[in-house]
């Protein structure tokens, strides 16, 4: 079986995160994991009674404290970059890897932004009376206890543990052994809040210190996790899919596309590309592939203006035939389409039509998210309209496509599924529902 961590470092003692003195190897893993998983089911009865302003107060307490103590988490951070470092990780996962003092003051503000939004525990998704009199409420609760496995994102440890308190869920995360020194700084600022604000501290665990192992274990929990949320790369989505026992929330990676439509405004064309392609490489909506109409007047502004960006062009022969002067590009394979670089690189393809770009993106898309950029309304239409993916974008870089720029407060991940959740994930989708009947003596006949 394929592990779910793609790197295998010394983790850090098991008091690091403030989960209690417990040794991993006084007990087994799976032992030692289902502990955490009950421990979490307990903190997740308490947790879904907790009113707004008890979760909020905690929120607003977890992003000062993440500005407090920014010092500790960057050190122990410059100790996880500096592994992977040696440890040859690529720029783009070093990236997303690394926090700093202005990273550290976006998690604070997303936390912020969280508290300031309504609770969807108890709204009421549809109701009505029926004609005996019966009163029916189909109202949202919390889903109970939510696992996520992730990689080097320890921006991640704040989002999903931040979602999961809003929404009066209790988390276990595995945030992987790349960022095991910084998860663990960040899960033991948490907690101490949490305990603090008379919130069960064992809402947010981590079952990190028990490695792949434990990771295993998590996955196949069923009936002490309620659902399992992987993010990440192929490798580890497709692990977690394939081995979990208990019911996953499925996100897919970001093979995304845009299209530079004939009537494309080559000064927009070239500000969405450089956004979408240069601002951050290494996340999941950065574009991998443009795709150009073959009359596309903006075609020698964007690619003049990826080049100079330092962006490695990988391109079909009819693009390599058109290139502007100065500019240089290796030739596309089939591997270049279905490909998610997460680096400064990008595969770019000639179409004659729409309808072939809308061809080419239903072969090689994940589901994630395509763009168009186009003067033509009827284009822009049929684009929409054909375009089977989580989140469709008309002239706006696909950099949108983020819990926290679509005004969720942040996002456990981008679901590429079609069931419960799909697209940015958020509060709402972290919520399952139950139905409430309420009579007076009826009964069926």
């Amino acid at each position: 079986m394929t592990d779910v961590t793609t790197q295998q470092t010394d983790h850090p003692a098991d008091t690091a995160d403030g989960q209690g003195p417990t040794s991993p190897s006084a007990i087994s893993t799976e032992q030692a994991v289902h502990n955490i998983a009950d421990r979490s089911r307990v903190a997740a009865r308490r947790i879904a009674r907790a009113n707004r302003a008890w979760k909020d107060r905690a929120l607003l307490a977890i992003g000062e404290a993440l500005i407090a103590k920014q010092d500790v988490i960057l050190r122990a951070n410059s100790l996880d970059v500096e592994a992977g470092r040696n440890n040859g990780t690529s720029s783009a996962l070093l990236d997303r890897l690394s926090l700093t003092e202005a990273r550290i003051a976006g998690l604070a503000k997303a936390l912020e932004d969280l508290a300031g939004l309504p609770d969807p525990v108890g709204t009421v998704a549809r109701g009505q009376t029926l004609p005996n009199g019966v009163r029916l409420r189909q109202v949202h609760v919390p889903l109970g206890v939510v696992a996520a496995i992730y990689e080097a994102r320890p921006n991640v440890t704040v989002d999903i543990a931040g979602l999961a308190l809003k929404s009066g869920n209790a988390v276990i995360l595995r945030g992987g052994s790349a960022a095991a020194h910084t998860n663990a700084a960040l899960i033991g600022i948490i907690r101490d809040v949490l305990d603090a604000s008379g919130l069960p501290a064992d809402a947010v665990q981590s079952v990190d210190e028990y490695g792949r192992e434990g990771a295993n274990v998590l996955m196949k929990a069923r009936g002490r996790v309620d659902v399992l949320i992987p993010r990440g790369g192929h490798d580890l989505i497709q692990t977690v899919v394939s081995n979990a026992a208990v019911p996953v929330i499925e996100t897919g990676e970001g093979n995304v596309h845009i299209f530079l439509d004939e009537s494309a405004d080559p000064e927009m064309a070239v500000d969405i590309l450089l956004n979408a392609k240069t601002q951050r490489p290494s996340v999941c909506n950065t574009v991998e592939t443009l795709l150009v109409h073959r009359d596309a007047a903006a075609v020698p502004a964007v690619l003049t203006a990826l080049s100079r960006a330092g962006v490695r062009i990988h391109a079909d022969q009819r693009v390599l035939a058109a290139l502007p002067a100065g500019v240089e590009a290796d030739a596309a394979d089939d591997g270049d389409w279905g490909r998610e670089y997460m680096d400064l690189d990008i595969a770019v393809g000639m179409v004659d039509t729409l309808d072939d770009a809308l061809e080419h993106i239903r072969k090689w898309s994940t589901g994630h998210t395509e763009a168009i950029i186009t003067n033509d309304l009827a284009r822009s239409e049929q684009f929409i309209a054909g375009v089977d993916s989580a989140a469709v974008i008309v002239n706006a870089s696909t950099r949108f496509t983020d819990g926290g720029e679509l005004g969720l407060g942040a996002e456990v991940g981008i679901s590429t599924q079609k069931m419960h959740a799909r697209g940015p994930m958020g509060l709402r989708e972290l919520t399952t529902t139950k139905w409430i009947i309420q009579g007076e003596g009826q009964i069926r006949v």
